[in-house]
C-alpha cells in the first residue's frame, strides 16, 4: 500500500524533524531561526505577485529582458509584499541549511536558490547582451529587473557579499527595481548589512543600498555556538588510497556529510569573462575529477577562484604523476598551492599517499613542497583553520 504523501509543514517542522532523527544537533539560535523563517515562510504560502515584464516580448533578448520601457523605481512596492529575511553570523553555524529547508518547504510557484557571487556575475553578463542589443539605449536595469522578478518572486542568496565595485554600482537600482516589482529576498551572510563594503573606495555612494536592505528585510544574527562545518570536516579522513571503488564510496559519504546532499548541481565559476565548469557543487563544496580540473589548460587564477569560492574540494582520481603527464602534475602542485594558501579544505582519492605520487623523474625533487603540504592539509590543526574566502 502507498504511504500517504507528506504535509508540508514548513521549515520549523523540517528543523524539528531533522533534530530529532539525530541528523541535526539541537541549536537553541537555530531554533530560533527556524521559528523566524517559519513566519515567513506562513506569510509567502501562495504568494505569486504578476510578473511586470510584458507578455509581447520576442525573441531571445525579449525573453532575458522583458523589453520595459519603465524607470528602475516608479513603482511602490506591491500592497501585502511580505518582508524578506537577512540571515547573518559567522560560518560554520547553519544559515545555508535553515535557508535551503525554508527554500524546499517555500510554498511559492516562482522561486530561485543561487550563490550570491553567481547572481551577479549572471546580471552583469546579462547587461553586457542588452548593451549590445540595445546600443543607443541608456538603462539596462528596468529590463534586468523585469526579467528577474518575472522568473521568481521568492530570491534566495547564499553568502551575500559585496567585494566588486561594479557590483556596488548597480546593486541599489536593481534591487530598488526588484523590491518594486515585489520580489522577496531571503539572504545568508558573514556580514551584517551595516558593514558591507566597509572600507572600500566610494562606499559613500552604496549607503543607500544598505538603507534599502535594512528597510525591506528583517536582519536576524545567528549566534549559534558551534562551527558545525569545522566539526564536520575535522572527523572525516581526507586522503583515500588507492583509488578503487572503496575510495569512491567514501568520497560519496564525504559529500553527503558535508552537504547533507546525495549530489550537487551542476555549476561554474566565472574567471576573466569565462566559465569553468564545477561537476557538482552544494553548499560551499565542489567535486571534481583531476581530469575535470588538471586535464584541461586551466591557470593559477582559475584555481585561486575555486579556492576562494568553494570552503572544501573533493576530488576523485588522483593518478600516480611524473614526467610522462608532467602538464597535469604542475597543474596539480598550482592547485594545492591556492588551496593551501585559502585554506580550502581536500578530501581526495588517489593512486598512492601523497609522498608517493611523485617518485620519479627530474621533477619528483619539486613535488615533494607539494607532498608535504598536502599531509599538513590533513591534520586536525589544518582542518580547523578558518577558509579564507
Amino acid at each position: 500500500m502507498d504511504s500517504l504523501p507528506q504535509i508540508n509543514e514548513g521549515p520549523l517542522l523540517a528543523y524539528r524533524a531533522r533534530v530529532a532523527e539525530g541528523a541535526l544537533r539541537a541549536d537553541p539560535a537555530q531554533a530560533h531561526a527556524a521559528e523566524t523563517l517559519q513566519g515567513l515562510w506562513r506569510n509567502l504560502r501562495g504568494y505569486d505577485p504578476k510578473p511586470t515584464a510584458p507578455e509581447t516580448a520576442r525573441g531571445f533578448l525579449g525573453k532575458l529582458f522583458g523589453g520595459s520601457k519603465r524607470g528602475s523605481g516608479d513603482l511602490a512596492a506591491p500592497a501585502g509584499t511580505p518582508e524578506g529575511l537577512y540571515l547573518v553570523g559567522a560560518v560554520g553555524r547553519g544559515k545555508s541549511m535553515l535557508m535551503d529547508l525554508f527554500f524546499e518547504t517555500a510554498e511559492v510557484r516562482r522561486k530561485r536558490r543561487i550563490h550570491f557571487h553567481a547572481f551577479m556575475q549572471e546580471a552583469h553578463r546579462r547587461i553586457h547582451l542588452w548593451r549590445q542589443a540595445n546600443p543607443h539605449a541608456e538603462d539596462p536595469i528596468p529590463p534586468l529587473a523585469d526579467a528577474i522578478a518575472g522568473e521568481a518572486a521568492l530570491l534566495c542568496f547564499d553568502e551575500f557579499q559585496v567585494h566588486d565595485i561594479t557590483d556596488a554600482m548597480i546593486l541599489g537600482r536593481l534591487f530598488e527595481a526588484l523590491f518594486a516589482r515585489g520580489v522577496v529576498m531571503v539572504a545568508t551572510s558573514n556580514t551584517a548589512p551595516q558593514d558591507l563594503f566597509k572600507g572600500k573606495p566610494g562606499r559613500d555612494a552604496f549607503l543607500p543600498f544598505i538603507a534599502l536592505i535594512q528597510s525591506r528585510v528583517e536582519v536576524l544574527y545567528l549566534e549559534a555556538a558551534q562551527d558545525y562545518r569545522r566539526e564536520r570536516i575535522r572527523g572525516l579522513p581526507t586522503w583515500h588510497f588507492p583509488a578503487d571503488g572503496r575510495a569512491e564510496r567514501a568520497l560519496d559519504a564525504a559529500f553527503l556529510d558535508l552537504t547533507g546532499k546525495a549530489r550537487g548541481e551542476p555549476s561554474s565559476i566565472q574567471v576573466l569573462g569565462r566559465a569553468v565548469p564545477i561537476g557538482e557543487a552544494a553548499r560551499g563544496v565542489a567535486r571534481l575529477s583531476f581530469d575535470d580540473i588538471c586535464g584541461r589548460p586551466l591557470g593559477p587564477a582559475d584555481y585561486l577562484a575555486l579556492a576562494t569560492h568553494f570552503h572544501t574540494l573533493v576530488l576523485d582520481g588522483i593518478p600516480r604523476l611524473g614526467p610522462d603527464n608532467f602538464d597535469k602534475a604542475r597543474r596539480f602542485i598550482t592547485l594545492v598551492d591556492a588551496l593551501y594558501e585559502h585554506r580550502c579544505k581536500l578530501v581526495a582519492s588517489a593512486e598512492a599517499g601523497p609522498d608517493q605520487l611523485y617518485e620519479r623523474g627530474e621533477n619528483a625533487a619539486m613535488f615533494e613542497r607539494t607532498a608535504s603540504r598536502i599531509m599538513e592539509m590533513q591534520s586536525q590543526e589544518y582542518l580547523g583553520l578558518p577558509h579564507l574566502p
